[in-house]
């Protein structure tokens, strides 16, 4: 059986549907019947004075969902609108099934003819699991009418259009209220374009037998609130700063060294004990008077850097590092000093020109960070978050987060974690910079790299949701700094 927390991807999610059906011997009619009537159910449940139900059908199984969504809203003396694409009435063995079991209590199917009739609420079954393209021509045209109407869409386990795998939207795709996924939760759905049309997520699970579940294994785990207090245990009373660790956050070039303050704060903010900052002499003053906590150095080139990093248990480099002659200087020093790494920003760029694996390294970058680092676009990369993110891994042997909606944390041989948290707000400059403070003020605090980076991410978009409760726009990324020292000690209440 699956935890809570697992994300499938559709192979696994056809495998269940196949072994299930098979050990039934029905050819998956119990499943079709148990999801429509679920499908039903939650449409109740969010619209219970819906009197007109209309349900956009594909010819597939999906449709076959629907239409038996479609019968129990029929046989509740609901009027039912079903419409099909032209020349493609339901074709599988199920929908065909599921269509005749509509027509005998009074449904009818119709063919979309361009526009709707005025429904209380829409359920989309056009396409189901595995869809990857773009929608054409009757059924590009049957969505933008579902979006351009008014009422609310239940999307059946997928919102048509979507790249369930992948959370890609490669042409238009259904902006659903709320979609029911069925059997398990599909990875795509929780990350990249795909946020911007599911809505409520939710699950029916069904009932599976457990033998459904032989040689099946999940592709993502969802990362919420919940997995903090397990990595941020209460400090002991007799505690010191040291065991909290010393962090070493290098960067700051000309004109930048507001980013090397936000970095260091956030490490301040998130637990860390020590906080070292490297940086041009010229910011030195000016960290002080904002941050006196901090041991500020000034650094005009690599010499003052080993016994820096001697002391330092782990370094963060890269925000406000730039790519001139003193910021290769560093990098190549800050990246030969056998320290624990967090490395964003400008550190990514400079890796990127040259690619090497570096020991004990996470890697914080942002999608057109990540596309050159694999030598590819951005639109590449937000096309499959997911397989890129684990493609970094593996050419890098690091740690990866890949910042975005629906941020993805990859390390080699690990199953990736999903941070369900963050909102539109946070993408503003220097957000960046507080996510790679955290995350190295956890790994100085023992956290492995696998799990400081996947806390460290999620409390960033959980402060960042905090932060937003007076609206997204205008967030500032110190605004963070308050709900994440709250957040980073979750035994206390909020």
């Amino acid at each position: 059986m699956a935890n809570l927390a697992d994300l499938f991807d559709s192979a696994a999610a056809r495998a269940l549907d196949a072994q299930a059906s098979a050990l039934a011997g029905d050819g998956g009619w119990e499943l079709m019947a148990q999801a429509g009537l679920a499908a039903w159910q939650r449409l109740l449940r969010h619209w219970p004075q819906a009197l007109h139900v209309g349900v956009v059908v594909g010819s597939g199984n999906n449709g076959g969902d629907g239409l038996v969504l479609a019968r129990h809203a029929q046989l509740a003396g609901r009027r039912v609108s079903v419409l099909t694409q032209p020349g493609r009435p339901p074709g599988t063995p199920l929908a065909r099934r599921a269509a005749s079991d509509f027509k005998s209590v009074g449904g009818a199917l119709t063919e979309f003819d361009g526009t709707l009739p005025d429904a209380d609420v829409w359920v989309d079954a056009l396409f189901g699991l595995g869809f990857d393209r773009a929608p054409e021509g009757v059924a590009k045209a049957l969505i933008d009418a579902l979006n351009a109407q008014g009422s609310p869409v239940l999307a059946l386990d997928v919102p048509s259009g979507v790249d369930a795998d992948r959370g890609s939207v490669p042409g238009v795709a259904v902006h659903a209220a709320l979609t029911l996924q069925f059997i398990v939760p599909h990875r795509g759905l929780y990350t990249g374009g795909a946020l911007e049309h599911v809505g409520e997520h939710a699950l029916a699970a069904l009932q599976l037998p457990k033998a459904a579940w032989q040689g099946v294994e999940a592709a993502a785990e969802c990362w919420t609130s919940d997995r903090l207090a397990a990595l941020l245990p209460p400090r002991r009373a007799n505690t010191h700063k040291g065991e909290s660790g010393h962090v070493l956050c290098v960067g700051g070039n000309h004109g930048s060294g507001g980013a090397i303050a936000l970095a260091a704060e956030a490490a301040l903010r998130a637990g860390a004990g020590l906080l070292s900052i490297g940086t041009r002499r010229d910011h030195v003053g000016p960290l002080l008077a904002r941050l006196p906590e901090a041991m500020a150095h000034a650094l005009e080139d690599g010499d003052a850097l080993p016994e820096l990093l001697g002391r330092a248990g782990v370094v963060a480099i890269g925000p406000g590092l730039g790519q001139d002659d003193w910021a290769r200087a560093l990098f190549a020093r800050v990246t030969a000093g056998g320290k624990p790494l967090v490395i964003d920003a400008d550190a990514l760029n400079l890796l990127a020109q040259d690619p090497h694996s570096i020991a004990d390294a996470i890697l914080t970058p942002h999608p057109g960070e990540a596309a050159r680092l694999l030598e590819t676009t951005t639109a590449a990369i937000q096309a499959d978050r997911a397989g890129s993110v684990q493609a970094l891994a593996q050419r890098y042997h690091a740690v990866v987060v890949l910042k975005g909606a629906g941020s993805i944390v990859a390390a080699p041989g690990q199953t990736p974690r999903l941070i369900a948290a963050g909102n539109p707000g946070m993408a503003v400059g220097g957000m960046g910079d507080l996510l790679t403070g955290i995350i190295a003020s956890l790994r100085a605090q023992g956290l492995s790299a696998f799990d400081a980076a996947a806390a460290g991410a999620l409390l960033h978009a959980l402060a960042g949701d905090v932060a937003a409760a007076d609206g997204a726009r205008g967030l500032l990324p110190t605004d963070l700094l308050a709900p994440l020292r709250r957040l980073a000690n979750p035994e206390h209440p909020r």
